[in-house]
């Protein structure tokens, strides 16, 4: 897989913390935690989806695939979010809750298999 410059990786992280905060802070300030969680979302997302894998291991290729979905999976938690405290749309309750978890579990399980895949592909 291709790296990130250090730029970009700052990013990603700044991104991720900023939506660990949002995520957290939602119950207490919920539009700023929202305004916190999208910026991160907008970090995080696409840096993730500029990664490449140019191998041909099949593992690694799905696992890529769960990760973009999972990548995707914030975005759509960060529209929930906005939809939720703008009262707008159909979100009204905290369906954003349902779209984190899945972009929880898909990340979290791509983070660790990942790199073990690349390690046994080498």
């Amino acid at each position: 897989m291709n790296e990130l410059t250090p730029g970009q990786l700052m990013a990603q992280q700044v991104g991720a913390v900023l939506m660990l905060i949002g995520a957290a802070a939602f119950m207490w300030l919920p539009l700023w935690a929202t305004v916190a969680f999208t910026v991160g979302a907008l970090l995080f997302a696409p840096l993730q989806m500029l990664q490449r894998y140019e191998g041909r291991s099949f593992t690694i290729r799905r696992l890529r695939r769960q990760q973009l979905l999972g990548a995707l999976a914030l975005l759509v938690t960060a529209c929930l979010m906005i939809m939720q405290v703008c009262q707008v749309g159909f979100a009204r309750r905290n369906e954003w809750v349902v779209a984190l978890a899945i972009a929880c579990v898909l990340e979290l399980y791509t983070a660790f298999r990942i790199p073990a895949e690349l390690k046994k592909e080498e």
